[in-house]
């Protein structure tokens, strides 16, 4: 705040969560910062009220079709495996592993997606999969990390290392709650 102050910056700053401003079933609280070099600028900008969120988890995640083996947990992939498998009821929640224990997210979102996730270990998003009369855990996949963050479907991940995918989205902002923002920013220089 004091730098860009410095440099002529009139600012506002504020936290906002994916789930309210953005219409995403993510738990991303991020501070955003506008600044305007223009004090009548400034004094029109607001930021975006909150809106409800319509949106639900299975529309940004396939909670009912198999995926590559590579993202199943198993008790030979995974020494924390059979606490996951006790731990894990709801084919409908995200639930991590947390470093000792199994944590469901019973608010209908996915916890804050982080840059470590392709690394494994623990706070990486998991969930109980409904494709078969086994029980089936896995991590998100590249693919639902950026669905998560507000890309579109049709969105062309770049063909590079996977460990690279779970980085950039969990480095990413939830584009919607960006437009918003833009939008906001855009009026006020009307």
């Amino acid at each position: 705040k004091q730098s860009l102050k410095q440099n002529g910056y009139h600012i506002k700053y504020k936290v906002l969560n994916a789930k309210d401003y953005g219409n995403i079933p993510h738990g991303r609280e991020r501070i955003y910062i506008v600044g305007f070099l223009n004090e009548n600028e400034f004094e029109n900008f607001e930021f975006p009220n909150p809106i409800e969120l319509k949106n639900k988890l299975p529309d940004y995640i396939d909670f009912e079709v198999s995926k590559d083996q590579k993202y199943y947990y198993s008790s030979n992939k995974n020494k924390f495996y059979s606490a996951l498998d006790n731990g894990m009821k709801n084919n409908d929640s995200i639930y991590q592993w947390r470093r000792m224990y199994v944590r469901e997210n019973k608010s209908g979102v996915c916890p804050t997606l982080t840059a470590n996730m392709g690394t494994g270990g623990h706070n990486v998003p998991l969930i109980l999969t409904k494709n078969s009369n086994q029980k089936e855990i896995r991590k998100l996949t590249p693919r639902e990390c950026f669905n998560l963050q507000g890309f579109p479907k049709d969105y062309i991940l770049p063909k590079i290392a996977e460990s690279q995918l779970y980085k950039q989205s969990g480095n990413s902002v939830v584009v919607p709650v960006i437009e918003r923002i833009a939008e906001k920013i855009f009026s006020s220089l009307k």
